[in-house]
């Protein structure tokens, strides 16, 4: 960590230093592209930045999805500026005039702060310095450009823990975030989904964006086959990209249990905008996934989760307490083809081209155990 040398001043507990807070905070940019998990990641430290600038209009450079997830919860960011296509900081084919007009608009906006939360800065750092903010905080790898406060940035930490100690260097000290809420109105739009004839309602997101996470389709049509069996609900959710993906698990249950509880098992992928999925996993008893950006959602509403896990996305992502969640890890270090090392990761070392799935040696047995475990930890909690 480097800070600028009038900065270093501990004033509150937080992940790493909190340090003295900038005046005159008025407008605060914060760049997050990805997905939905990626920006998920970064709530309890926007959480924190907003309690630090209570008076501060904090604005989100980030994603379409992004958009959506602040259009349709309550939440710490007042609004979001989509950004363009750049390398590095959201991919796609660049338009240099679009790119030029997005950064001359924010500059325009006068940023007092920038907050870089997007990776470690070789591309992200110099777009963030464009915006012509008065100050600016973010992590950087050893060959990125300095911002004004910086935090070393390593791969393996656990995201959320990354980002509290980013938001500490501009004076955030951590707390605990509260859950995200869904906006009423969504909640009505899943009403009709959930069967109260049937005990619980179990939601299973088969899919993740990099394929080598993903738990294999027969897992988890054995994991919703026992759990119909005993009596829960089991919807499968996805985006449009990812119906034949839930319709394939569907159907793979549905082979192996009585035709009577045939029904309580079924897709809604491709049917939902995303406040709806937000609504549907907050009625959720438990939700079993990959490692994907539902899952997370479904963690950051409060809902506990049962997820399948990459050791080393585990360090990042997986959730820290077990009384609500559970979390179930694969120990591969080498890729199941050509046996590269898939520890090395981002900058340090180029993907194989393989995507074998690394998480195919976790029981189905031990996972619908947690399942079951989950549900009447949610159930009492629920009364």
């Amino acid at each position: 960590m480097d800070t600028s040398p009038a900065s270093a001043i501990s004033l509150e507990s937080g992940v790493g230093p909190v340090l003295a807070k900038f005046q005159d905070v008025q407008r605060i940019a914060v760049l997050r592209g990805g997905g939905l998990g990626d920006l998920i990641y970064t709530y309890p430290a926007l959480f924190a930045l907003r309690r630090a600038y209570p008076e501060a209009r904090v604005t989100l450079l980030g994603t379409p999805i992004h958009a959506a997830l602040v259009a349709a919860t309550e939440g710490p960011v007042d609004d979001v500026e989509v950004l363009p296509f750049a390398k590095g900081v959201r991919d796609g084919d660049e338009d240099p005039e679009a790119l030029e007009q997005f950064l001359q608009d924010m500059q325009n906006r006068k940023f007092d702060l920038a907050v870089q939360m997007h990776g470690g800065g070789r591309f992200s750092n110099p777009f963030l310095l464009k915006l012509g903010a008065r100050h600016t905080v973010g992590t950087r790898t050893p060959d990125a450009e300095r911002l004004e406060r910086n935090l070393d940035y390593i791969y393996y930490q656990n995201e959320p823990d990354r980002w509290l100690e980013t938001v500490g260097l501009a004076g955030a000290p951590t707390i605990i975030a509260p859950l995200l809420r869904p906006k009423p109105e969504y909640r009505q739009d899943v009403a009709g989904l959930k069967d109260q004839a049937r005990s619980s309602l179990v939601i299973i997101h088969p899919g993740a964006t990099d394929p080598r996470r993903r738990w294999p389709t027969s897992c988890f049509a054995d994991a919703a086959a026992s759990l119909a069996a005993e009596g829960a609900q089991v919807l499968v959710v996805g985006d449009a990209s990812e119906k034949a993906l839930a319709q394939e698990v569907v159907g793979l249950a549905q082979s192996k249990i009585p035709e009577r509880d045939r029904e309580a098992v079924r897709s809604v992928a491709g049917e939902l905008d995303l406040g709806q999925l937000a609504a549907l996993l907050d009625e959720a008893t438990v939700m079993l996934a990959s490692d994907s950006g539902p899952r997370h959602l479904a963690q950051a509403l409060g809902t506990p989760t049962v997820g399948i896990f990459w050791v080393g996305n585990a360090f990042n992502a997986g959730a820290r307490g077990r009384s609500m969640h559970r979390i179930h890890m694969s120990w591969v270090t080498t890729c199941p083809r050509c046996g590269a090392d898939v520890t090395q990761v981002g900058w340090t070392a180029p993907h194989c081209g393989h995507d074998d799935t690394l998480i195919e040696g976790i029981a189905v047995a031990d996972v619908v155990q947690d399942v079951r475990d989950l549900t009447a930890t949610s159930l009492l909690l629920r009364g």
